[in-house]
């Protein structure tokens, strides 16, 4: 299945680290319970790492009021051999 990760930002204020909080929280337990958050690091934004069946998947799982402004990034991972081919290409 692939895997998305989803990246909500907010303001650098306490209000709204206190916001964005509630508002996840209120719209599902999954998000606020796998949500990492860099706002003690002074990095306003939560990310979640999501296994859903497509980028829209991935982007339900957002509260509305974040759809416009979130990030959503397909994961994936290379084998070794692909890395070298990539790195061939490159130079």
């Amino acid at each position: 299945m692939p895997r998305y990760l989803i990246e909500l930002t907010h303001d650098d204020e306490h209000a709204a680290c206190v916001r964005a909080i509630e508002a996840i929280e209120k719209y599902g337990a999954h998000f606020f319970t796998h949500a990492d958050w860099g706002c003690k690091d002074g990095i306003h934004s939560a990310w979640v790492i999501a296994d859903v069946d497509s980028r829209e998947g991935a982007m339900q799982q957002v509260p509305p009021q974040f759809r416009p402004e979130a990030r959503i990034v397909a994961l994936n991972k290379f084998t070794r051999e692909e890395l070298f081919t990539l790195i061939s290409e490159i130079e």
